[in-house]
């Protein structure tokens, strides 16, 4: 949705299969030169904003754009203009980048940019594309210790990278023994665990973060003092609170009946497009997700999936 007051950018993550994706360095003459950014350009009069993407990128790099997924909007205020920023996630076009306007190209990761000084804008969009596309959710209670610790090293050693531990029926001290063998496990192979439980716990337990329930979230008045921090939503309010606090992502759901669950009412795809509409952080759909729906969250504006028993 374009806004009266603000500048709306159709930003490119120009994204290679290994996770690598383009930057971009601004040219003499314009505001901000010689800082790296993400390449687009500014949504003309009557012009949606996915077309001024497939131009932009056209006028811009010479690139024709056949794959692209509209991921998060950011709005962000410099000197000269506050700019609403549409980010999309491209992952297929033709042609290789050439330099139309005089920049220099140069290809990162997330996790060790290597160019200086990017953007302000971009410091959220950075650590978002340190997120993998897939949670997985712990799953104890119904595999059982032996299975389940199998299952998770087999799913690291596919790529599962990011994990939450969320069992409700442990006691305390339990739980703190459970995400630290998890996380040792993670660790071994660069993967992150949150663990969703009181701060303190997470604290106790080495984790990498902390995942909120939706009644904490509401709860909370300031972000927790931790590395990474997610939320769970089922709601608007949930997700403007948790944008408010500036966490690092979300789990929105459920978005499709569920085993444990059948009869509960759903969001629905639809449902997930409208909330995922110029939300400011990466979302994770969970309920009845399969590796087989990651495009179709794609295609609706979510980050990713979290799946509990379709991870294991």
């Amino acid at each position: 949705m374009l806004n009266k007051g603000l500048t709306d950018v159709a930003v490119a993550v120009i994204t290679k299969p290994d996770g690598s994706f383009l930057l971009a360095q601004r040219p003499a003459g314009k505001p901000y030169a010689g800082y790296w950014e993400f390449p687009g350009g500014k949504v003309e009069p009557n012009e949606t904003v996915p077309a001024a993407l497939l131009r932009e990128i056209k006028e811009e790099l010479g690139l024709d754009v056949t794959q692209a997924y509209p991921w998060v909007t950011q709005i962000f205020t410099y000197p000269h203009a506050t700019v609403k920023l549409h980010f999309f996630r491209v992952i297929a076009w033709q042609g290789e980048p050439h330099p139309h306007e005089g920049q220099i190209f140069s290809w990162e990761r997330a996790e060790s940019v290597s160019v200086a000084p990017v953007l302000p804008a971009n410091g959220p969009i950075l650590r978002g594309l340190s997120l993998p596309p897939v949670m997985g959710v712990t799953n104890l209670a119904e595999l059982g210790e032996a299975m389940f610790f199998a299952r998770l090293e087999m799913a690291l050693r596919q790529g599962m990278r990011l994990v939450q531990v969320r069992e409700k029926n442990l006691p305390d001290a339990a739980l703190v023994a459970f995400a630290r063998r998890v996380t040792k496990r993670a660790h071994d192979y660069g993967a992150r665990v949150l663990l969703n439980a009181a701060p303190d716990l997470a604290l106790k337990s080495g984790v990498d973060g902390l995942h909120l329930t939706a009644q904490r979230l509401m709860q909370s008045e300031t972000r927790p003092d931790v590395a990474w921090c997610g939320a769970s939503c089922h709601a608007l309010e949930e997700l403007a609170r948790a944008a408010q606090l500036q966490l690092d992502y979300v789990v929105l759901g459920s978005v499709l009946p569920t085993a444990s669950h059948p009869d509960m009412p759903s969001l629905g795809w639809e449902q997930v497009r409208l909330f995922a509409q110029d939300y400011p952080l990466p979302i994770y759909l969970i309920g009845g997700m399969q590796q087989q729906h990651l495009e179709t969250a794609w295609e609706c504006g979510a980050h990713g999936i979290a799946m509990l028993r379709g991870a294991w």
